[in-house]
């Protein structure tokens, strides 16, 4: 069993087709229980940084979140990967999850580039990262965002892309995974990934 976590952040049903696709059952909730008996936790998002903390706090989930990381597989999507992270410059005083080390930053304006970020762009994919197992590098994926993750720990990092800066674009560390990109809006690539977390 799959959950995914529902904090009024959107973006929930596509993920939950994509998986349905792949065979996967799945939860929506926000309920402790069904998340701490789920097999793997997904934390999508979309949307401001401060919003979706305050509402992680509202349904009284960050602790089970935080529980969640250490014992199972569990996969942040766009605002979810920067919610495991210390802070964003989108919600300055506001303090992330902290799950891991780095910081969230705008990403910087450059003549050509427009801001959102929206459209395909191809990953630099480090080897053996076990959410990129059988995909090949330079592969792309659908990205929808202001704002990218800086971690503090290269080691972590398992892909990157580039859009007027270094963009870090997944990690993997232990139990936890997280995507900047949507894996259930970038085709077979996508579907892939989820495939992969799904089989972890």
């Amino acid at each position: 069993m799959i959950a995914i976590i529902d904090y009024d952040a959107g973006n929930l049903k596509s993920v939950e087709k994509a998986l349905l696709s792949l065979n996967q059952e799945v939860v929506i909730t926000r309920d402790k229980e069904s998340l701490l008996k789920a097999d793997k936790v997904i934390l999508p998002g979309v949307g401001s940084f401060g919003d979706a903390m305050n509402n992680l706090y509202k349904y009284d989930l960050v602790d089970t979140i935080k529980e969640c990381a250490k014992t199972r597989p569990f996969l942040g999507i766009c605002l979810g990967l920067q919610l495991l992270f210390e802070s964003s410059e989108e919600s300055v005083g506001v303090k992330g999850l902290g799950i891991l080390p780095g910081k969230i930053y705008r990403i910087p304006a450059k003549e050509g580039f427009k801001i959102p970020h929206m459209g395909w762009n191809s990953l630099e994919i480090k080897k053996g990262s076990k959410l990129f197992k059988g995909i090949d590098n330079n592969s792309y994926v659908y990205f929808v965002h202001s704002y990218y993750l800086k971690a503090d720990d290269e080691s972590i990092v398992s892909a990157k892309t580039e859009y007027t800066t270094c963009i870090h674009a997944s990690v993997e560390k232990g139990n936890v995974f997280a995507c900047q990109f949507h894996p259930e809006k970038s085709s077979d690539v996508g579907l892939k990934i989820l495939e992969n977390f799904a089989n972890l």
